[in-house]
C-alpha cells in the first residue's frame, strides 16, 4: 500500500524522488519487521488485558504435567495479536499486486480462523479438547486443497488470468498437463535436480506440507516460548530463500529456480519475524499470554505455504526439524499405544509423555532448559538449511 502511495507522490514532483527508496524490497522488509514489532509491543498489553477481562483463560487438561497446573487461567488466543501485527505490516509494505503474498495471507488467516474456533470452544464451552479432530482436519483440508490447486499453476505463471487459463486447459485435457521442472520436488545439495511430480503429485505434496506444518507447530506449542522462536527463525530463513528465488540474478548464480514475484514474500517473512519477537516479549517464561491454536495453526500453515512457493519443502523439514520430531513423537506414541493395547490388552508408551518436550520435562529438564535447547537446535538446523543455497 505504501509503495503505491510513494509511487504516486514521486510522480507529482521531481523533488519527491527520495520516495524511490520504497521500491527497494530490502528496505520494505526491514520496515515491515519494525512495523509488526512495534504493533505487537504497543498493542500487547491492551490485548492481554482484554483477554483477561473476557476470562479467556487457558484450560489445562487433566492428564497434563502437574507443573503446568499453575498456568491454568493464563490468557490464551494471543495469536490474534500475532496475526493482526503480520496482516497490518504486510498490507502496508508489500506490493498489493503480488499474488503470492495474497495467497499466503489468505491461508494464514484461514487457518487462524480454524484455530480461533477451536480456542473459543475451549474457553467458552470449557471443553479442554476444543474442536474435534475430524472437524478441524476437514476445514484444514479444504483450505489446503484450494491453495494447492491454485499454487500448482501459479508457480510458472505471472498472472491470475494465465493461472485460470492453465486450470481450464488442464480440465479440458483430461487432467494431463506437464509442469515445468521448477514445479518438481527440489533436492537440496544438488544442482538443478528436481523430481517431477505432475499436477496431482504437486497438489498432494502441497496439501501435506501446509496441513502437516500447521499441526506440527501446534503440537510444539506446549511450553512458554517454545514454538514462537523457531517460527521466527525458520520464517526468516525462508525469507532468504524467497529473496533468492525472486531474483533472476541470484537464482541463476545459486542454481535455484527463478519464480517471478516470490521475492515479495520476504515482506511477509519479515513481518512474521517482527510479530513473533513482539509476542515472545509477553510469552517468555513465565508467560503472560499463550498464542493458542489461533496462532500456532496459522503460523505453521504460513511456513508450509511459503516453502511450497519457493520450492523448498525438504529444506523446511530440515530447518523445522523440531516441529517434525514433535509431530512424529505424538504419532509414534499414539500408534504404539493402540498397537500394544490391541495385542496385550494394555497400552504401552514409547515416551514418558508426548509431545517430545513433555518427555524431557518428565525426565527432569526444567521448562526453560527444554525451550532454550530446542531454540539452539533450531538455529543450527536453520544454518544447515541456509547452507543448501551454496552447497550444490
Amino acid at each position: 500500500m505504501l509503495m503505491w502511495l510513494a509511487q504516486w507522490l514521486q510522480g507529482l514532483s521531481p523533488e519527491l524522488s527520495f520516495f524511490r527508496v520504497f521500491q527497494y524490497l530490502t528496505f520494505r522488509a526491514v520496515m515491515a519487521a519494525m512495523t509488526a514489532l512495534l504493533i505487537g509491543l504497543i498493542a500487547g498489553p491492551w490485548v492481554i488485558r482484554r483477554l483477561t477481562a473476557l476470562k479467556i483463560g487457558q484450560p489445562v487438561r487433566e492428564y497434563a504435567m502437574q507443573t503446568h497446573l499453575a498456568k491454568s487461567g493464563t490468557p490464551t488466543m494471543g495469536g490474534v495479536l500475532i496475526l493482526l501485527s503480520i496482516a497490518v505490516a504486510t498490507l502496508l509494505w508489500f506490493d498489493l499486486s503480488n499474488r503470492f503474498v495474497w495467497i499466503v495471507l489468505i491461508v494464514t488467516l484461514g487457518f487462524g480462523a480454524i484455530g480461533w474456533a477451536d480456542d473459543w470452544r475451549k474457553v467458552v464451552r470449557k471443553d479442554p479438547e476444543g474442536m474435534r479432530s475430524g472437524e478441524k482436519y476437514l476445514w484444514q483440508s479444504l483450505i489446503g486443497l484450494v491453495a494447492a490447486v491454485y499454487l500448482v499453476f501459479s508457480i510458472s505463471e505471472s498472472s491470475n488470468a494465465r493461472v485460470l487459463e492453465l486450470f481450464l486447459n488442464w480440465v479440458r485435457s483430461g487432467f494431463d498437463v506437464d509442469l515445468p521442472p521448477k514445479a518438481g520436488l527440489m533436492l537440496p545439495f544438488f544442482k538443478e535436480v528436481s523430481y517431477p511430480l505432475g499436477v496431482f503429485g504437486f497438489v498432494i505434496l502441497t496439501y501435506l506440507v501446509i496441513v502437516g506444518s500447521s499441526n506440527a507447530v501446534n503440537l510444539t506449542d506446549g511450553l512458554d516460548g517454545l514454538a514462537i522462536m523457531p517460527v521466527v527463525m525458520v520464517g526468516s530463513a525462508l525469507g532468504v530463500f524467497a529473496y533468492v528465488t525472486g531474483s533472476s540474478i541470484y537464482s541463476r548464480y545459486l542454481f535455484m529456480p527463478y519464480i517471478p514475484g516470490s521475492g515479495e514474500l520476504l515482506i511477509f517473512c519479515a513481518a512474521m519475524a517482527g510479530a513473533g519477537l513482539a509476542f515472545l516479549w509477553f510469552n517468555t517464561h513465565p508467560a503472560q499470554v499463550f498464542m493458542g491454536d489461533v496462532g500456532a495453526l496459522a503460523l505453521g500453515a504460513a511456513l508450509g505455504t511459503i516453502a511450497i512457493i519457493v520450492r523448498q519443502e525438504i529444506v523446511l523439514a530440515i530447518m523445522g526439524g523440531i516441529f517434525v520430531v514433535e509431530a512424529l513423537s505424538v504419532m509414534a506414541q499414539v500408534t504404539y499405544f493402540k498397537y500394544t493395547k490391541k495385542k496385550y490388552g494394555q497400552g504401552r508408551r514409547i515416551l514418558k509423555m508426548a509431545p517430545l518436550h513433555h518427555h524431557f520435562e518428565k525426565s527432569g529438564w526444567k521448562e526453560t532448559q527444554v525451550v532454550v535447547r530446542f531454540w539452539i537446535i533450531t538455529m543450527l538446523l536453520c544454518l544447515v538449511g541456509l547452507s543448501t543455497l551454496k552447497l550444490r
